[in-house]
C-alpha cells in the first residue's frame, strides 16, 4: 500500500508510462537506460554470465555495463519477459519495490533500536516517502536505498540474539545492496565500516572484543566480510578496467564541484511535491539542480530534533545518529564547504573508489535514514507525553504518519514509454543509430532489448572518446569518406530513424538512393537502412 502511495498514479499506467525527471524539465533518458540495464542484466545472466559487462552498447568498447550503475542485484527480475515493453513493466514494479523494501527496512530497524509501533511507522514513511526521493524519481538506482537498513537490522537483531542465520541474512542483504550499484554502494560500504570500527572499540573496550559471542555468530560474521569484501572487489573490477582504458571515464574536481549542491538545497523540494513544489524556485539558477533538491520535510525534521531526547533510543544510539546525519550533511554538500578545504575534497583524495563519483548529494540517502530513526523516537516522545488520554493519541496515531505521507506525495511524473519502430535484431550489427546523442542514444539503448543487438549507440555516466570519434565520421553520413571510416571501424549498419533526425539533411538523404558505391539501402519500417561495404 506505501508503494502504491508513492508513487500514484504509477501503477495505472504499467509498462507504458516510465518515471522521469521532474515535470517543469525535458528528457527521459535515465529511467530508458536503467530499463535496459535491468533487461540486459538478465539477457546477460542467461546467454553469456561468464561476461556479463560485455553489454551491446558503446560496441565496440568492453565492460560497457560498467559505465554506469550496474543493477546486478536486479537480475532476478531481468530473467522474465523481453523486449522494450516488458522492460517498461519491469521497471515500474522495480521503482514500486524500492519504496516498499524503504519503508519496511526502516520500520524493522527503529522497532529493533527500541521505537514503538507508532515509532516505526513514522521510521518507514519517513525513510520512503521523504519529499528529497520524489526529486530522485527517475533514478532507479538511488531509489533502492532499502538494504540499507535491511542490513542493519538483521546485523543488529543478529548480534543482540547471538543468531549465525540471522547475522549471515545481514550480510548478503549487504551484499545484494552493493550489487545494485556503487552510487549509493560505495557510501553505504564505508558507513558500514565506520559502524564495525565503532562497534568493535566499544566492544574491545569492554575487554570482551568477539568473545562474548558464540562460535557459529564468529563465523557467520567472518564469513559475511569475507562475501561482501569478495562480492565488492569482484564487481569494481570492472569498473576500475574501464577507467584503466578510458581516463576520460574519471571524475574531476570540475564536475564534482558542478554537482555539489548550495546550502539552500536544503530547503528545495521537487516542483512535483505537492506542498512544497514552490520551493524549487531556490534552485531555478543552478546547474543540475535536479541533483540537489534535499528538503527532508518538515515534520520529519521536527520529530528528527524532538528524537534527540526521546527516551525511546539509548542515548548513545541518538547522539551517534544525530552526529551521523550532520557528517552525512556535510558529505552531501561537496565541495560546497570549504571548497579545496572540505572535507569531501580530503575523502575525493584519500578514499579508494571516490573518484568515481560525481554527485555528492547521494549521500543525502544516509542522511534521511538518520533522520527517520530519530523522527520515530521524536514520535514516541509525543505519545508518551499525552498519557493514558486515549482520544489524543488516537489524533496523534493518525496525524503524524498522515503529515509525513502528504509532504512526500507528488504525483510522481512520468513520461510515455516510447515503441520500438521496428525490431532492431532484424538489423546487421554492429550498427550505428542516428542521430546519436544522449537522448536518442537512450532509445535506441531501451529499443534494443529486443534481440541486444551490438551497437555503436550508448548514454551513460561516461563521455567515452571512442564513441564520439564515430559519431564525427557519421556527422557526413552517407558520403564517401563517413562510409570508410564507419565500413574500417567495423560498423555493418547504419540505421537512420527520420522521426528523430532533427537534421533535415539526414531526412532528405534517408529518402534517397546511395551515391556511393557498395552501400546499399532498404526500408524497414520507418527506419532507412544501410548496409556497408566491408573494409578492403
Amino acid at each position: 500500500m506505501v508503494a502504491l502511495v508513492a508513487t500514484w498514479p504509477l501503477v495505472l499506467h504499467l509498462g507504458t508510462r516510465l518515471p522521469s525527471l521532474p515535470s517543469d524539465s525535458t528528457g527521459r533518458v535515465d529511467p530508458l537506460f536503467e530499463a535496459w540495464t535491468v533487461a540486459w542484466d538478465g539477457h546477460a545472466a542467461l546467454h553469456q554470465p561468464l561476461h556479463l559487462f560485455q553489454a551491446n552498447i558503446f560496441w565496440p568498447a568492453r565492460d560497457s555495463l560498467a559505465f554506469s550503475d550496474s543493477l546486478i542485484g536486479y537480475t532476478p527480475a531481468g530473467l522474465v519477459g523481453a523486449g522494450a515493453g516488458a522492460a517498461a513493466v519491469r521497471y515500474d514494479l522495480l521503482v514500486m519495490l524500492s519504496y516498499a523494501l524503504a519503508f519496511g527496512g526502516a520500520y524493522a530497524l527503529a522497532r529493533e533500536l527500541g521505537a514503538a509501533t507508532l515509532g516505526g511507522w513514522v521510521a518507514g514513511l519517513a525513510y520512503a516517502l521523504s519529499p528529497w526521493r520524489l526529486g530522485q524519481a527517475d533514478h532507479l538506482h538511488v531509489l533502492s536505498i532499502g538494504g540499507i537498513p535491511l542490513t542493519a537490522w538483521l546485523l543488529l537483531r543478529g548480534y543482540r540474539r547471538r543468531s549465525a542465520r540471522t547475522l549471515l541474512a545481514g550480510w548478503l542483504v549487504a551484499c545484494w545492496q552493493v550489487s545494485l550499484g556503487f552510487g549509493i554502494g560505495l557510501e553505504f560500504l564505508y558507513a558500514l565500516a565506520a559502524l564495525a570500527v565503532g562497534w568493535l572499540a566499544i566492544r574491545l573496550r569492554r575487554r570482551d572484543g568477539l568473545s562474548a559471542l558464540p562460535r557459529p555468530a564468529v563465523a557467520a560474521t567472518g564469513a559475511g566480510t569475507l562475501a561482501l569484501l569478495g562480492i565488492s572487489l569482484a564487481l569494481a573490477a570492472p569498473y576500475l578496467r574501464v577507467l584503466d582504458r578510458n581516463p576520460e571515464a574519471l571524475r574531476t574536481l570540475a564536475e564534482v564541484h558542478r554537482y555539489s549542491p548550495p546550502v539552500a538545497s536544503l530547503a528545495a523540494a521537487a516542483p512535483d511535491n505537492l506542498i512544497w513544489g514552490g520551493t524549487s524556485r531556490i534552485l531555478s539558477d543552478t546547474p543540475e539542480r535536479f541533483e540537489k533538491m534535499l528538503f527532508p520535510g518538515l515534520t520529519i525534521l521536527v520529530l528528527a530534533v524532538a528524537g534527540i531526547r526521546s527516551p525511546s533510543l539509548a542515548r548513545p544510539v541518538r547522539v551517534g545518529i544525530a552526529l551521523g546525519v550532520l557528517v552525512s550533511v556535510v558529505f552531501a554538500m561537496g565541495l560546497t564547504l570549504g571548497g579545496d578545504w572540505s572535507p569531501y575534497r580530503l575523502l575525493w583524495e584519500i578514499a579508494p573508489g571516490w573518484k568515481g563519483i560525481r554527485t555528492p548529494a547521494r549521500i543525502f540517502a544516509l542522511t534521511t535514514l538518520g533522520l527517520a530513526v530519530l523522527a520515530a523516537a521524536g514520535a514516541d516522545r509525543v505519545w508518551a507525553r499525552l498519557g493514558p488520554r486515549t482520544a489524543s493519541r488516537r489524533l496523534v496515531a493518525i496525524a503524524l504518519p498522515a503529515l509525513i505521507v502528504v509532504e512526500g506525495l507528488g504525483p510522481v511524473p512520468t513520461t510515455a514509454a516510447p515503441k520500438p519502430p521496428v525490431r532492431l535484431r532484424e538489423v546487421p550489427a554492429p550498427l550505428l543509430a542516428l542521430p546519436s546523442s544522449a537522448v536518442s542514444d537512450s532509445l535506441w539503448e531501451f529499443w534494443s532489448t529486443d534481440g541486444f543487438p551490438r551497437m555503436v549507440n550508448g548514454h551513460s555516466g561516461v563521455k567515452l572518446r571512442e564513441q564520439r570519434t564515430l559519431r564525427r565520421a557519421a556527422n557526413r553520413f552517407p558520403d564517401a569518406g563517413s562510409v570508410t571510416a564507419l565500413s574500417a571501424a567495423g560498423v555493418r549498419s547504419v540505421v537512420i530513424d527520420p522521426r528523430l533526425a532533427q537534421r533535415a539533411r539526414w531526412r532528405r538523404i534517408a529518402g534517397r538512393p546511395p551515391a556511393v558505391p557498395g552501400l546499399a539501402r532498404r526500408q524497414l519500417g520507418p527506419l532507412t537502412v544501410y548496409a556497408l561495404p566491408r573494409a578492403r
